[in-house]
């Protein structure tokens, strides 16, 4: 970093590495009808989501889901709440619909006034397929917040949230980490 560039991995910002959320429980469990129509929403034919037969069969001895699936549940809203998304958009016509979003078990923001967010990767930790019938609980934390330098001597930063999805058996399902670039 050169003298100029100014560090925006502030003692605050730093503070936030580890911080969690509250362990929330999705809305509803997994059910054939939600895994039938997440199927068919990523276009996934796989037998293992909804042939009995074939699914018992294979080592996993049951019909699965897809891991991913999980955090797609987890974004469920019961028919009685507000809809966060129409709630932004509403205050903000110009919102994003990601950074002004307040869900259940968010984390606090980031206290930095680098206000671009870009999509810097998401990665997937498959532990154990959900099951029919299974409870999903999950919990979000900053695991990473990293400085870099852009070329134009600008510093910014890569904050790195984690969210971990386990079961009513406190079995964990999958870790997902999702990156975004602060500017």
């Amino acid at each position: 970093m050169t003298q100029e560039t100014q560090s925006a991995l502030t003692p605050e910002v730093r503070a936030m590495i580890g911080v969690t959320g509250d362990v929330v429980e999705a809305w509803g469990n997994v059910d054939s009808e939600y895994l039938r129509r997440f199927t068919q929403a990523v276009m996934d034919p796989d037998p293992r989501y909804w042939d009995q037969e074939f699914a018992e069969s294979t080592h996993y001895g049951e019909i699965i889901t897809p891991p991913i699936m999980v955090s797609y549940l987890a974004s469920r809203i019961r028919p009685d709440q507000d809809d966060p998304v129409t709630r932004a958009f509403e205050e903000n016509p110009e919102s994003d619909g990601i950074g002004s979003i307040e869900r259940p078990g968010e984390l606090p923001p980031v206290p930095t006034n680098l206000v671009r967010v870009l999509n810097a990767g998401n990665e997937l930790e498959i532990y154990k397929y959900p099951s029919i019938g299974d409870k999903v609980f999950f919990q979000n934390k900053y695991s990473d917040i990293r400085e870099r330098v852009g070329r134009d001597g600008r510093a910014f930063l890569i904050i790195t949230r984690e969210t971990r999805y386990k079961n009513q058996n406190d079995e964990l399902l999958c870790i997902t980490r999702a990156s975004s670039i602060r500017r």
